[in-house]
């Protein structure tokens, strides 16, 4: 049996090159590692409403991290935990937003919303996610200022331009734990891929850490190991090399 038991993958920069794909060489080496035992995951900033459309045609069964662990599934559209953010930060980050004019987006269970397609009746959501983008640095300072102040968000990113919002204690490295968990194996059993500052904590709580070559420098230097860009099968690579080895 393998050293690592888990390998968790975030998707955009990551597992998907960057005609938003997974690769054949990808693709091919995930399932060698799922046919040695290994259990092979997305963990994601998407909703599933973003994933399913990669898991249903992979035909991964596997469970899944999304919105940046405010959702985990043991398996697509199985259920097992529930991370809501109250809709009063949901109302006060859109007030941020449009003081700002910046693009803005929210996940809830029932579905994404962003700026051209809001919705006043916040209460008839259970909301998951909220989320910025603005090249304008001063404008994207302000608000991450004003986030830290309220001392109750998770704060990451997925693009140097964007800020994306969670409740506090939300991570991506708190869903994988879950996961764990629920396989009965530690975080010191799971390799985790990313790209971007939403992937910081579960490369730094994971057994081994593993940073893109395209990833942002921060997320490099935090990893046990930089590889290749996602435009040249890395994941394969890091299943070759660290997972099914001799």
């Amino acid at each position: 049996m393998p050293r690592y038991k888990l390998i968790a993958l975030d998707m955009d920069g990551t597992l998907l090159n960057n005609e938003h794909e997974v690769s054949e060489e990808n693709r091919a080496w995930m399932f060698k590692a799922l046919e040695a035992g290994v259990t092979v995951m997305l963990s994601t900033g998407r909703g599933v409403q973003n994933v399913y459309p990669y898991t249903d045609k992979l035909n991964l069964n596997t469970p899944i991290v999304a919105v940046n662990g405010g959702e985990v599934y043991r398996a697509p559209r199985e259920l097992l935990t529930r991370h809501a953010m109250d809709v009063e930060s949901i109302r006060a980050m859109h007030a941020m937003a449009v003081r700002y004019d910046t693009w803005f987006w929210a996940y809830a269970v029932e579905g994404v919303f962003n700026k051209e397609t809001w919705t006043e009746n916040l209460d008839a959501f259970n909301w998951l996610k909220f989320g910025f983008f603005t090249d304008n640095d001063p404008n994207r300072e302000r608000i991450l200022d004003w986030l830290r102040e309220q001392g109750r968000y998770e704060i990451t990113n997925s693009h140097p331009h964007n800020i994306e919002i969670n409740p506090l204690g939300i991570s991506k490295a708190s869903g994988i734990a879950e996961v764990c968990k629920l396989l009965g194996i530690g975080m010191a059993e799971v390799v985790a891929m990313g790209d971007s500052l939403n992937d910081m904590t579960m490369i730094r709580e994971a057994g081994l850490g593993v940073a893109m070559g395209n990833a942002q420098d921060a997320l490099k230097a935090a990893a046990d190991l930089v590889t290749v860009t996602n435009d040249e099968h890395a994941v394969a690579k890091i299943i070759v090399e660290h997972i099914l080895v001799d």
